[in-house]
């Protein structure tokens, strides 16, 4: 990596030019693109479950089967959900992010030596 600098003609650390590189903002925008979005469907689904349990308890109090209400599984499913976005950004990072993050890391320790 070249030596670049702040406006004030301080030297970059190397993670400081790391940090401004293409290759970095593309790695924190796959990033986010996973993961804003899977978080704010995990969030508005945890939030229905809140709401609909303090301003609708005669729908979640409805049972199923057995005495097994609605309110019970949609809780059951709060961590069904949680386990699954759980996997799944373990595959995602294993197959899209981690690669990437490891290729920065390297070219970063390189320029240590």
């Amino acid at each position: 990596m070249s030596a670049s600098t702040h406006d004030d003609e301080t030297p970059l650390t190397p993670y400081q030019e790391m940090q401004r590189s293409p290759e970095f903002a593309e790695l924190r925008r796959r990033f986010r693109a996973f993961v804003f979005p899977v978080t704010g469907f995990f969030l508005a689904w945890y939030f229905l479950y809140v709401l609909l349990s303090v301003f609708a308890p005669e729908f979640m109090g409805k049972i199923v089967f057995g005495s097994v209400s609605i309110g019970l599984l949609m809780g059951l499913g709060q961590f069904v959900t949680t386990f699954a976005i759980t996997f799944w950004y373990a595959r995602w990072a294993g197959k899209e992010f981690d690669p990437r993050a490891d290729e920065l890391g390297a070219r970063l320790s390189e320029g240590d030596d």
